[in-house]
C-alpha cells in the first residue's frame, strides 16, 4: 500500500517562495517517478514538475522559477517554489508512480496542499 502527505502549503505574497513537501509511506515498491500537479479553481489539474531517475521536467509556466528534488533514502519529492505569482494559485497535488517487482505501475495521488499567492 502507499501514502502520500503532503505539507508546505499556505499564504504568500507574490515574489515570496514555499517549499512543499511529499513524504510517501512505500513498501515493496520501487518508485518510478514522483511529480506535482496543481488545479486552480475552474481549471483542469495541470502538470508542474516530475522527477524520474535523475531526470526533471517542468510545465513552461514554472520553469526558471520552481525546482523539484528528491530524498530517495526518505522517499520524499519537495518543490520549492520561488518568485511565486498570483496565477501560482492552486491546490498542489503530488502524484506517485510506482510498481511492485516487475508488476504494473500504480499512480497514487495526495490530499492536496492549497498555495495562495497575494498580488
Amino acid at each position: 500500500q502507499v501514502q502520500l502527505v503532503e505539507s508546505g502549503g499556505g499564504l504568500v505574497q507574490a515574489g515570496g517562495s514555499l517549499r512543499l513537501s511529499c513524504a510517501a509511506s512505500i513498501t515493496g515498491f520501487s518508485i518510478n517517478a514522483m511529480g506535482w500537479y496543481r488545479q486552480a479553481p475552474g481549471k483542469q489539474r495541470e502538470l508542474v514538475a516530475v522527477i524520474s531517475g535523475g531526470s526533471t521536467n517542468y510545465a513552461d509556466a514554472v520553469k526558471g522559477r520552481f525546482t523539484i528534488s528528491r530524498d530517495n533514502a526518505k522517499n520524499t519529492a519537495y518543490l520549492q517554489m520561488n518568485n511565486l505569482k498570483p496565477e501560482d494559485t492552486a491546490v498542489y497535488y503530488c502524484n506517485l508512480n510506482a510498481r511492485r517487482g516487475l508488476g504494473p505501475f500504480l499512480t497514487t495521488w495526495g490530499q492536496g496542499t492549497q498555495v495562495t499567492v497575494s498580488s
